[in-house]
């Protein structure tokens, strides 16, 4: 069919209109050729008459179908024009409020101006793994799509993001590098992904600022490069840039801004950080000052530099680094503001006391005077010299802002360098996706040199844009076997050839900035001498200063003024030579010279779409054009080697304004991004294209019975498609899709149309018949009635008389008092037999009223009873089961204690023998110094001899000294001096020493009385007694050392001394002294002689009885005894007094030592006599008490035994036993009794023992320094110190080994006594092991007694498996492991490997068996968890093992013997109860069990279900008759291809839910775990269901929410036939069924708005559910419910408004008004921003106890299961 045939009556079309670009009217006439104007009605209903020509017919484009309109694809209209792609989108901006659209590969995103909550997580999960065409258009799908082709193809990947500044780009960008973050995370401890995304806020706050057109606008290009690895995970990112508007840092345009960086930091200048920076606020620096407002309305500049500074820290860059970028930034607004002056005679100046001069050298570290020279002269290298020139204040100002140009580029490059470098993580890149963020078309009313380059790369992109498109639409066609024809398309590479090629327009701006008199107007002169032959360049007509360039989206006039200087981007060299001078390492380095060599590119050599032109100079390669050619010509060289995905911003408004939509602007933006373009070349093919099963579902209206049929689909769609059109150049059929010419898809819709009319004029016309038949009938029958009454009067009034009619009145008056009587008659025989029923009845009610009282007040008082019986019993099962628990585990602690207590015994045996070999040895040593002590006695009568020849030989000596005194007097004159000055040292050394024995004898007389406060304080609180000794130890470790070094000193002073006296006794006065002293010492060995023997007999005699008593008389009385008998022996010999002196002193020593160690073992000892007295104490008194209950037991069993002796002659026998066992008992007993007294003696006895002790050692203390006060004058003649204290050492440790051995020996003591009471408590485990073999033997007895009386019954079982115990693994791998669900298990119980390991438990709780009941309950646990592992994705065996693993938790409740869990089982089942385990903690580890492998069946499940619930309860036709199928455009779903065998239906939805549901039932497993299952599912089916048609705006129509609806039934139908109603499931899609509901509820007038605000809080769904059935409930629900806010946020309601998509002409759109009016409505609901309901939020499962009836002793071991080894018991 031709298109002019289509401009018929009553269709639409679109006329140009001034205002709003295109307007819409209406066909008023048909058209035929030949006619020269076009009848139009008008929107406001003015007639337009729209001229054409006849012989070249124009007519206005044609208006696509409202069925069409608002469609996700452009490409999916059937007109394929400009003003159908304005309408569309202005429909889905305005109105559904949607933001993204695609035009074929292309996201056309409006700028909403608003936050929308479209970005979260949970829509990035939703996106995640879906086709492009699957979902809602948005940036999230582009990015899944570049990501998915990314990985499947191993090719790389760009999105390129371009449009107007203010359209969105930037946002647009990181939400895409957003989506990568999440979605393929590093796994990696350095998080690439979010350094990659805090890059963001670095390089908006450096390099975007506020415009007239966006308060964010991006003055740079960006490409970023994200690196994913082999595994498709983020590993490193790279950023290239372009063409950064260094303008804007010196110079705005009014209500513009400069970067963000700037007003960030004056912001925070009276901060300390930035107090060294001499910052003022932005309104006061130049540079910030110029656009006029400095803020921007909702922005905080203090938080932005926050978070700058915050990403600054994540991306690694360090303080120090972030110190000198805010240092640099400084100095460059503070060099805004110097002043330059003109000083006459185009000469300039600036004052070196200008403080932002000063300001900026010192934060800068360069010289101001250079700065100043520089700025203000200029250098002119002659041939022969150098001259300095002066430059007028212009062109020093000019130098200045291109200095602050020059170094803020330069810090950008650098920054950027850095967060590269930060990027880059060790990894091999195996791939990458680029973000292109590069500004579109702009065109301006004054277009400088930024606007001509970022024109020129938009022609670029344009170019490569075409050539994909272009190949793109060839493999669409190939791939469906279309024949391809030629398509004619726009190329640009004239337009490029005239920018780049050479003599362009950059090749002579780069000629004409060679030379140094070249002019801005030179240049323009050599564009219109050189190109004016051009086409595509023009000359104005009212301007010699402009040129204008033909793009392919506009004319642009390009003014050019400032080319030459922003293209040469030139800086004094003597300025660049100052910065480089400066000591401020940071900035020097940006004007280094570099080094220029061959860059070696590490990209992938890729061949350009078109050769770049090569410069014709070398020199032109430092230009600013030149520079962005070659970056440009490599941008194309990436782009062209990646796959690119487009995504074009439209700016809606000027204004700012949110979903403001203006026509005018978004169509320049249109024309100038591609799309229309695009739209075009689509255009002038087949741009419709429809699958065959779209158009099946679509046009089945259209076929005949004969053509619907055919089982081939595919055929069908043929042939009554060639019935239809009968021009076959108007579509073409492909393998997978019909393509259509331009305007097919409307013609087939008005034939669809039609035919739908026709068919509602046929129900209406046999409506309207049937309705007047039946008004018809109505009222002939109505007639008749009337017709017969009539009739009847006029035959009465002709028959009746006057005589008949007093017959007739006498006969009535008769009839009437013969009816009275009768009647009162009757009321009397009723009224008296109701009264005595009344009687009767009330009577019986009362007494029955009064039964019922007494039985309640009876009921009552049993109750009371029973529960004071029943509690009383419990407390006693209670206390009996914690006393034998609390036995059990004192009989394992005392083993254990016993074994421990054996271990030591055996060491201490060891001891005890080595000891006695010592013993041994010492009395050898004795026996030897006895001998030696003889030869002591012999020595002491030859020392008397000596001592008399020593008395003559010194009166000798005294005559000879007389004679010699007078000649020694002239000596002693000069020898005085220096005896005085000896004495006086001598003195003071001796005074020292005497000042430090007193101190310590101070310390000991302090020790003593701390040691006897210890002994008195030690008997009421041995703790204190343990903490003070410590420290007093502590302390006394402190003195000792002191002590030894004091002795080292007075050593060392006594050998001075000794010298001193030698030189003495040459004197003669000194002689007398030294008979006294010898006299004295003479006297004082004597004392001590006699003293020393005492001493020495007493101290001997006390050490042996201390040691006989606490060490048993082994080592220490050997050393002790040793050192007393040398020391008495040596007494009597004169030469050796030295000797005998530190005899002495080591006893002292060593008494002293021995003292306190005795001390604090003595304290170690009595606390832990102490403690074990007490833990020995506390141990009878349980012994005791278990005495005494089992006392009472063999009191009872000894009335058992009585009773039964009096019944059978065989009780006797047992009798003796008990009488045997209470002898036993009688002797335990005072056994325990003795025990416990002896213990309390020896306590006692060893308290005692430990005070006389102490009382001995204080006495022994006061000798010991009564020794000490007379040997302290004889310490001064004392030598050789350092060999007492090594023996000392030696003696320390000695005593240590001594002291160790007492320890021993105590624990020995102790261990004997823990030792007797393990073996009573062994004795009492007997006892008790005998009485329950007795009770047992009594309850034989009693079964034989009862069997002789009573016949012989077959062989009972007791419901237990024995089992070896090498015979365990057999068990578990043939019951667990090896069983197969599926097989086997097919003939036996399916929970009956449950029963046969619980029976096996029993068995092992029978015998007692601890060890074997632990091992097996570990098997199984062990066995279950290895099969989980195995079979995890098996949905048998998780089936299988989730009833078995709940069957024998039950048994393990049911059989534990607790009260809660016998209440329903039976007799047998009672007495076959766990006897001797408690196994509550297996119980807690089979649950955790159950709870994994419950959720593991629910993740099999899921996943199973999962593909089957968007196709089979959204894009299945349930109600066959109602289609909702649209087309999809370019984008196709991926579900919608011709193929049969994967199509999912409700029908398989519920055959796997019956699938599941008969699995869990066939392996027994319980009905409510069932339930928990089957709710859960339901969640997933509501739940996604729910979040696709969020997301899925071809999904929300009305047909569709009557599938849904369906599907709902479908799925309640499912739960009534499986009797799952009380599961709940159905509650999980009240959210589904409310949006389905509110997709089908009309929405078109204030009352349909009211109605849904107001009964969103009318009735609450639960009360519905327990009113009405669900089926009853979606007949009534139009009247009586919809949603509430809980179920569906305020959000969630208008977003189905909004993305309400009419199906066919006859239904309403939702109009944006009433969407606002349900939005007022909804305001005073606090509802959520949530969109997307939780698929993975899982309901938590509860296990109840369900006691099972079955029987164990009836259970039979199938021989399939190959358990011959178990045995029935």
């Amino acid at each position: 069919m031709a298109l002019s045939e289509l401009y018929t009556k009553y269709n639409r079309v679109w006329i140009p209109d001034d205002e709003q670009v295109w307007k819409s009217a209406e066909i008023t006439k048909d058209f035929h050729s030949g006619d020269n104007v076009l009848e139009l009605l008008l929107e406001d209903g003015t007639v337009h008459l729209y001229p054409v020509d006849p012989s070249k017919p124009k007519l206005p484009p044609l208006r696509n179908p409202d069925i069409l309109v608002g469609e996700n694809d452009l490409t999916a209209l059937s007109y394929l024009h400009e003003p159908a792609v304005l309408h569309n989108l202005k429909v889905r901006f305005v109105e559904s409020r949607i933001i993204y659209t695609y035009c074929g590969i292309i996201l056309v995103a409006v700028n909403p101006y608003k936050q929308l909550p479209v970005y979260g997580d949970a829509i990035i999960h939703a996106y995640s793994g879906q086709n492009m065409g699957d979902m809602d258009p948005h940036i999230f799908a582009v990015a899944e799509e570049a990501y998915k082709q990314m990985a499947r193809n191993h090719k790389n990947q760009s999105i390129i993001v371009s449009g107007e500044s203010g359209a969105g780009k930037t946002v647009s960008a990181r939400y895409a590098m957003r989506y990568f973050a999440v979605v393929s995370k590093s796994g990696s401890k350095t998080r690439v992904e979010d350094k990659v995304l805090a890059s963001n806020p670095i390089t908006e706050a450096i390099g975007n600022a506020k415009t007239t057109r966006n308060d964010n606008s991006s003055r740079f290009g960006k490409y970023t490069e994200i690196s994913f690895d082999r595994r498709h995970r983020i590993i490193g990112a790279n950023m290239r840039t372009y063409l950064l508007e260094k303008s804007r840092v010196v110079f705005q345009a009014e209500n513009e801004r400069n970067y963000h960086i700037f007003y960030q930091m004056c912001s925070c200048a009276d901060s300390a950080e930035f107090k060294s920076l001499r910052l003022l606020s932005a309104d006061e620096f130049r540079y910030t000052s110029m656009g006029g407002d400095v803020t921007i309305d909702g922005v905080d500049d203090k938080k932005d530099l926050e978070e700058t500074r915050r990403t600054f820290s994540l991306l690694g860059l360090k303080e120090d680094f972030q110190s000198d970028v805010f240092k640099v930034l400084a100095a460059i607004l503070h060099l805004g503001n110097v002043e330059i002056r003109s000083s006459g005679d185009d000469k300039s100046s600036a004052p070196l006391s200008d403080p932002h001069l000063a300001a900026f050298c010192d934060l800068l570290s360069v010289s101001a005077a250079e700065l100043v020279r520089w700025l203000c002269n200029r250098r002119i290298v002659l041939v022969a010299e150098t001259v300095v020139k002066p430059v007028p204040k212009e062109r020093a100002a000019a130098g200045r802002d291109a200095l602050a140009k020059q170094i803020y580029a330069h810090l950008f490059d650098c920054i950027i360098t850095r967060i590269n470098t930060a990027l880059q993580v060790p990894g091999k890149q195996h791939s990458f996706i680029g973000v292109l963020d590069i500004y579109g078309f702009e065109t301006f009313d004054i277009n400088s040199f930024e606007q001509f380059c970022i024109n020129y790369a938009n022609e670029k992109l344009q170019q490569q844009f075409n050539m994909h498109v272009f190949k793109l639409e060839q493999e669409e066609y190939m791939k469906e076997d279309i024949p391809w024809t030629l398509i004619d398309f726009y190329d640009n590479q004239s337009v490029i050839d005239l920018i780049e090629a050479k003599m362009g327009i950059l090749d002579l701006l780069d000629e004409e900035c060679l030379f140094p008199q070249g002019t801005d107007q030179s240049w323009l002169q050599k564009l219109y001498n050189y190109l004016e032959a051009n086409p595509l360049f023009e000359k104005p007509r009212l301007s010699n200063e402009a040129f204008v360039i033909q793009h392919f989206a506009d004319k642009v006039e390009y003014q050019c003024r400032g080319f030459l200087e922003k293209n040469r981007d030139a800086l004094y060299e003597e300025l660049v030579d100052t910065m480089r001078a400066s000591k401020f390492s940071f900035l020097a380095n940006f004007f280094q010279e570099e080094e220029h060599s061959k860059a070696t590119s590490k990209s992938v050599k890729v061949k350009a779409a078109r050769p770049s032109v090569k410069p014709a100079n070398k020199q032109l390669r430092t230009s600013v054009g030149d520079k962005f050619r070659s970056s440009l010509s490599l941008l194309m060289e990436t782009l062209n080697a990646t796959t690119p995905h487009y995504v074009r911003c439209i700016k809606p408004n000027d204004e700012k304004l949110p979903f403001e939509y203006d026509s005018g602007r978004v169509v320049q933006q249109l024309r100038a991004c591609g799309v229309l373009e695009t739209i075009r070349i689509s255009a002038q093919s087949y741009p419709s294209r429809w699958t065959y099963i779209e158009f099946y579902s679509r046009y089945s209206i259209l076929m005949s019975h004969v053509e619907a049929d055919l089982s081939d689909k595919k055929q069908t769609c043929k042939n009554v498609l060639q019935r239809l059109i009968q021009d076959s150049n108007q579509y073409k059929f492909g393998r997978t899709k019909i393509f259509f010419r331009a305007g097919q898809v409307a013609y087939l819709e008005k034939l669809r149309l039609d035919r739908l009319r026709g068919a509602c004029v046929t129900i209406q016309k046999h409506v309207r018949g049937w309705s007047h038949r039946r008004k018809y009938l109505r009222i002939r029958e109505a007639a008749i009635i009337l017709q017969q009454y009539i009739r009847g009067k006029r035959t009465i009034r002709k028959t009746v008389t006057a005589e008949i009619l007093k017959q007739g009145w006498a006969a009535v008056v008769i009839q009437r008092h013969w009816r009275g009587y009768r009647m009162r008659q009757i009321y009397h025989v009723v009224q008296m037999a109701s009264i005595t029923i009344q009687a009767f009845t009330r009577g019986w009610m009362a007494r029955k009223r009064y039964k019922k009282m007494m039985e309640e007040h009876k009921v009552l008082v049993l109750q009371k009873y029973a529960k004071a019986w029943l509690a009383r019993r419990r407390f006693q099962t209670m206390r009996r089961l914690v006393l034998n628990v609390q036995l059990s585990y004192r009989v394992q602690q005392l083993r254990k204690k016993a074994e421990e207590q054996n271990k030591e015994n055996r060491g201490l045996m060891e001891r005890l023998t080595s000891l006695a070999s010592s013993h041994s040895q010492t009395v050898e040593r004795l026996h030897s110094q006895e001998a030696q002590l003889e030869k002591l006695t012999n020595l002491k009568a030859s020392l008397e001899e000596r001592e008399k020849k020593a008395r003559e030989e010194a009166n000798l000596t005294i005559n000879q000294l007389q004679k010699q005194i007078e000649a020694l007097n002239t000596e002693k004159q000069n020898l005085e001096k220096k005896l005085e000055a000896s004495i006086k040292e001598a003195k003071e050394s001796f005074d020292q020493v005497k000042r430090s024995l007193l101190e310590e004898k101070e310390n000991e007389v302090r020790l003593r009385k701390i040691a006897e406060n210890n002994t008195e304080i030690q008997r009421h609180d041995h703790e204190k007694v343990v903490e003070t000794l410590k420290e007093e130890i502590k302390r006394l470790k402190e003195d000792r050392v002191s002590l030894q070094r004091k002795i080292e000193d007075g050593a060392q002073v006594n050998s001075d001394l000794q010298e001193q006296v030698i030189q003495l006794t040459k004197h003669v006065k000194v002689i007398p002294e030294l008979r006294r002293d010898l006299n004295n010492l003479q006297n004082q060995k004597d004392n001590l002689d006699r003293k020393m023997r005492e001493q020495s007999e007493q101290t001997r005699a006390k050490t042996k009885e201390i040691v006989r008593q606490m060490l048993g008389g082994l080592a220490e009385e050997e050393k002790l005894l040793g050192l007393t008998l040398e020391d008495s022996e040596k007494i009597y010999e004169l030469d050796d007094l030295q000797e005998v002196f530190e005899g002495l002193q080591k006893a002292t020593r060593l008494l002293e030592n021995h003292q306190k160690e005795q001390r604090e073992t003595y304290v170690s000892q009595m606390e832990g006599l102490t403690l074990k007295v007490d833990h020995l104490q506390n141990e009878n008194t349980k012994l005791q008490n278990l005495f005494q209950e089992k006392s009472n037991i063999n009191e009872d069993i000894r009335q058992e035994v009585s009773r039964l002796s009096s019944e059978n002659s065989v009780i006797p026998e047992l009798k003796l036993q008990v009488s045997e066992l209470q002898r036993q008992k009688q002797e335990l007993e005072t056994v325990v009794k003795e025990q416990s007294s002896e213990l309390a003696e020896k306590n006692k006895e060893i308290s005692n023992i430990l005070h006389k002790k102490i009382m001995e050692e204080s006495s022994q203390r006061r000798h010991f320094e009564e020794r000490a006060k007379e040997l302290e004058e004889i310490r001064g003649e004392l030598q050789v110190r350092i060999e007492e204290l090594e023996e000392e050492n030696e003696h320390l440790k000695r005593q240590q080994l001594m002291e160790g051995e007492a320890k021993r020996k105590l624990r020995e003591e102790t261990s004997q006594l823990t030792a007797e009471n393990m073996d009573l408590e062994e004795q009492l485990d007997q006892k008790d092991r005998w009485i329950k073999k007795l009770q047992y033997q009594i309850k034989c007895l009693e079964m034989s007694q009862k069997a002789k009386q009573t016949p012989a019954l077959p062989k009972e079982y007791l419901g237990m498996l024995e089992y070896k115990r090498e015979d365990e693994a057999r068990l578990i791998q043939n019951i667990i492991i090896d069983l197969k669900p599926k097989g086997v298990v097919v003939n036996v119980i399916p929970t009956l490997p449950a029963f046969i390991l619980f029976m096996c438990v029993r068995h092992a709780d029978y015998l007692n068996d601890d060890n074997k009941l632990k091992s097996l309950m570990n098997a199984v646990i062990q066995g279950v968890k290895k099969v989980m592992a195995a079979h995890h994705k098996d949905f048998e065996s998780l089936c299988f093992w989730l009833s078995n693993t709940y069957q024998l938790l039950n048994c393990l409740k049911q059989y534990s013997g607790e009260e809660e869990f016998l209440k329903q089982s039976t007799p047998r089942q009672k007495k076959n109860c766990l006897q001797n385990f408690d196994l509550s903690e297996h119980r807690q580890i089979l649950s955790d069990l159950a709870i994994q492998i419950y959720h593991q069946l629910i993740s099999v499940m899921q996943k199973t279900l999962a593909p089957a619930i968007v196709p089979g309860m959204l894009e299945h036709e349930s109600l066959q008759g109602i289609s909702s199928m649209k087309p999809t455009g370019f984008r196709k779903r991926s579900n919608s291809m011709y193929k049969d065998s994967e199509t999912y239906t409700i029908s398989s939805i519920l055959q796997e839910l019956s699938v599941f549901y008969s699995a869990m039932s066939h392996h027994g497993m319980e009905q409510s775990l069932i339930k928990q299952a089957i709710k859960q599912l339901f969640f997933l089916i509501g739940a996604t269901t729910f979040n696709h048609i969020m997301l899925r705006k071809d999904m929300c129509s009305c047909r569709k929410g009557m599938q849904i609806r369906c599907n709902i039934s479908y799925l309640e139908e499912w739960l009534k036939e499986n009797e799952l109603q009380s599961s709940d499931a159905i509650d999980t899609l009240w959210p589904l069924a409310q949006a389905a509901w509110l997709l089908q509820v009309n929405k078109s007038t204030d009352e349909d708005a009211k109605e849904i605000a107001e009964k969103c809080t009318e009735l609450n769904p639960v009360q519905v559910l327990h009113l009405v059935s669900y089926t009853q409930f979606l007949m009534v629900f139009d009247v009586c419910f919809i949603l509430k806010p809980k179920l569906l946020f305020k959000f969630q309601i208008v977003k189905i408004l909004n993305s309400y998509t009419p199906i066919d002409d006859f239904e309403k759109r939702v109009t944006s008004s009433f969407v606002r009016q349900v939005q007022s409505f909804l305001q005073e609901y606090e509802g959520s921003t949530q969109l997307m309901l939780d698929t993975d939020y899982r309901f938590q499962v509860m296990f109840p106890f369900c006691p099972s009836s079955t029987a164990l002793e009836s259970l039979q071991v199938p021989n399939s299961l190959h358990l011959e080894f178990l045995t029935r018991i």
